[in-house]
């Protein structure tokens, strides 16, 4: 038994395979191994993916959509024009949600990509998102009223946007528990069904059974990802494969003997197959969020021989923590955010697949409406319902969705102390959980409707799990 330990501590340095081998550390893994897998070889049929793009920070979204009608933008600069945080309406990217029939908004002037494709009815708004236990309104808020464990914290919101979970702190995110729930649509994948591109711990990508493939971004070429040092074509590289192939028959009685030989077998299967970077149609923006995006869609171009009928990617971009310099800093994110989603977006559509992928964003939590500061050093701080978009073929794009704020609408009211303030500030109140928002992406993705309270277990607090913006 000592000379198996070695031989496969050996092995598994000559390996060299950092980014499965993490996996290891979540014993879930150990879980999978010992349930049925009557349907591990269940067809997906077609493809589809969600891309989650995560805005590490708390996107402002009230300097993302902004009223353009006369007595919403009036709302909005009252709020923020004396302390310089107000953008100029000139200066607006105009869009008419059909849901606010008369009523016209704009984006960020920063996003003209995001705007071209929201005018091909690709993109679509969910306004009002944010972590909740319940709905909420502002007397319910102000009486003491359930509402999420440690409101207003980066560190908590989060998680609770990763796992949406808000009553407790969760091992699981939401994007792990809907893989657990839609693997026998993957059967016979090489790699898992997520991919994470960015480092560190991610609650999102982990379930009960599930764990992430963890890749560098571009510019690292595709077949550097996962590379087999020490096994090459040579008399003493040939013997190695071969005893480690024979060595790791052994003793498959053990559930984590048998879950460090699965591994492994994936790790080898995976260099196997990434054999080649191949080219891309469209050329991405040379960007930390570019570079993420691209890697995707490298990984998405193999998808057919890994094997993949669904796949799950998580994305993040951070910088989004603006509480001074905001106007010179989002204006340079959302730059970074339009042109690499617009790229991403065109490269589905030349790879045939722009149906099958819908890429959304996430963030820590809206910001106040009022701002902190003034000047050109003007920022924000730590609020909570947020708008967010969706973005893809499949999407019901050039629209606004969400349920009703206090005012009636689904946008709601820009004012400080407000029918839709939790307090004084601009801390809006959100009108559509997580759990609503996730679960519309998660029921196209595949999942079915008896699972969907399994992944997302306080759904039913809430009126209605789909949201209607996905076909």
């Amino acid at each position: 038994m000592k000379d198996r330990r070695e031989f496969l501590k050996t092995s598994c340095r000559a390996l060299s395979m950092a980014a499965l081998a993490t996996q290891m550390r979540h014993f879930g893994l150990i879980n999978a191994l010992a349930q049925d897998k009557e349907t591990d070889n269940a067809s997906g049929g077609n493809y589809k993916a969600l891309v989650c793009v995560f805005l590490a920070g708390g996107n402002d979204s009230n300097n993302t959509v902004i009223p353009n009608y006369d007595a919403g933008y009036g709302q909005y600069a009252a709020a923020r024009q004396s302390q310089g945080l107000a953008i100029a309406r000139s200066s607006l990217l105009s869009i008419s949600p059909a849901s606010l029939s008369g009523q016209t908004y704009g984006f960020h002037p920063s996003m003209t990509d995001l705007h071209t494709l929201w005018g091909q009815n690709k993109l679509a708004v969910v306004c009002n998102v944010g972590t909740l236990m319940q709905t909420l309104t502002r007397a319910q808020y102000q009486s003491g009223a359930a509402r999420p464990m440690q409101l207003f914290s980066h560190t908590n919101q989060v998680e609770q946007f990763k796992t949406a979970i808000s009553n407790y702190s969760s091992p699981t995110g939401w994007g792990g528990r809907l893989s657990d729930r839609t693997a026998n649509q993957n059967g016979g994948a090489a790699i898992p069904m997520i991919s994470q591109l960015s480092s560190g711990a991610n609650v999102f990508a982990v379930g009960n059974n599930s764990t992430p493939l963890i890749v560098a971004p571009a510019p690292t070429p595709l077949n550097q990802l996962l590379t087999l040092n020490g096994f090459g074509t040579a008399t003493d590289d040939f013997a190695r494969r071969t005893a480690m192939n024979n060595i790791r028959q052994a003793d498959l009685n053990y559930t984590l003997t048998q879950a460090a030989s699965t591994l492994t077998q994936q790790a080898i299967n995976v260099s196997q197959q990434l054999s080649s970077d191949p080219a891309l149609t469209v050329t991405f923006p040379n960007t930390s969020l570019g570079n993420q995006l691209q890697q995707v869609a490298k990984l998405m171009k193999f998808r057919s021989q890994l094997n993949m009928s669904r796949q799950v990617f998580y994305v993040q971009l951070g910088g989004f923590d603006t509480h001074g310099n905001q106007l010179t800093n989002h204006a340079s994110l959302w730059t970074q955010v339009s042109q690499a989603l617009k790229a991403f977006y065109d490269e589905t559509v030349a790879q045939g697949i722009s149906a099958d992928v819908t890429t959304f964003t996430m963030s820590d939590f809206n910001r106040t409406l009022n701002p902190s500061g003034s000047g050109s050093g003007v920022g924000t701080d730590h609020a909570w319902g947020g708008h967010h978009l969706v973005l893809g073929g499949s999407v019901l794009g050039g629209n606004f969705y969400g349920r009703p704020t206090a005012n009636g609408t689904i946008f709601p009211t820009l004012v400080n102390a407000g029918p839709d303030d939790a307090e004084t500030r601009g801390r809006l109140i959100p009108s559509v959980s997580v759990e609503q928002y996730a679960a519309t992406l998660a029921r196209w993705f595949g999942l079915s409707q008896n699972d969907i309270p399994l992944v997302f277990p306080n759904i039913n607090s809430f009126s209605g799990s789909d949201l209607g913006f996905m076909v």
